[in-house]
């Protein structure tokens, strides 16, 4: 494909996808949905769980369930994507019919206005710490830069993704290696009371995540080839995903763990300037 096929700025609205104008791969999929997960409000979101009650060993084990089963849900609106070359919403109306699918586009931009508002504030929160300027500064860069990328569109939100997920990486590596080094992993993890209520908090919590996305995932995907596999579609967006929320969220599960800590207050403090939300690195975002 030439670069007169395939602008830099995206020409298509929801509108669908002619084959000649088709492109990308599904590294860039799983790329994209490990980017997006790698990110501080999936670290909160994991956090909650032991938060409101969960103990280190259930939450986990809750949250990968969740991750899963909502994975599941995401990977197989992605696969949709190629074949039907459409947006998730415009789709949707093969089921709801053209004036029924407005009443989930009104509840989907409700759900991504608080989501919006979530991400912007914490990652304007990270940016400001980063360049020493106020959080309100912080919240408005972090907004102009989403703007900028949401007028380029498709290609350059895939070129982020892959930037985003290498980076992503590296700092969760280093959050790791850090937590590992410096704290008892082994004593979170052997404090274990089982609880279904709070089991199925955690389950709920990264299933709820996931499915979040769904109304809009095959956005990313409707570039590819129709002839692309809906299995290995499946399999890219599905594993991105799980990988990238699930990284996150244990990583919050360990900092809510360790900053409520009510005893041996010397021995975890050189943790707590990481673990809790207002210090994360911004690199995470």
């Amino acid at each position: 494909m030439t670069n007169q096929r395939n602008p830099l700025i995206e020409t298509r609205s929801i509108d669908y996808i002619p084959e000649a104008e088709r492109h990308g791969s599904l590294y860039s999929q799983f790329t994209l949905w490990l980017g997006a997960n790698l990110q501080i409000t999936a670290i909160v979101t994991g956090a909650l769980a032991v938060v409101l009650g969960g103990d280190v060993f259930w939450s986990l084990i809750g949250l990968l369930i969740g991750q899963v089963l909502g994975g599941a849900v995401v990977a197989l609106h992605a696969a949709q994507g190629p074949k039907l070359g459409l947006p998730q919403m415009i789709s949707s109306r093969v089921q709801f019919g053209v004036y029924g699918a407005a009443i989930p586009i009104v509840l989907v931009c409700l759900m991504y206005l608080g989501f919006s508002a979530t991400g912007a504030v914490l990652s304007g929160q990270a940016i400001a710490q980063l360049i020493s300027v106020s959080d309100s500064a912080g919240i408005l860069i972090f907004a102009g830069c989403i703007a900028l990328l949401t007028m380029f569109g498709y290609r350059v939100i895939h070129l982020v993704g892959r930037v985003a997920s290498v980076l992503g990486v590296i700092a969760f590596v280093y959050l790791f290696a850090r937590l590992m080094t410096l704290n008892d992993i082994g004593l979170l993890l052997e404090n274990r009371h089982f609880a279904w209520s709070t089991f199925l908090l955690a389950v709920s919590l990264s299933a709820s995540w996931q499915i979040a996305f769904g109304p809009y995932v095959a956005d990313y995907s409707r570039y590819l080839p129709s002839k692309t596999s809906s299995w290995k579609t499946f399999t890219a967006v599905g594993l991105g995903t799980v990988l990238g929320a699930q990284a996150s969220m244990v990583l919050g599960v360990f900092a809510a763990a360790l900053a409520g800590q009510t005893s041996a207050v010397t021995k975890w403090r050189p943790s707590l300037a990481w673990a809790v939300p207002g210090s994360w690195p911004p690199c995470c975002t």
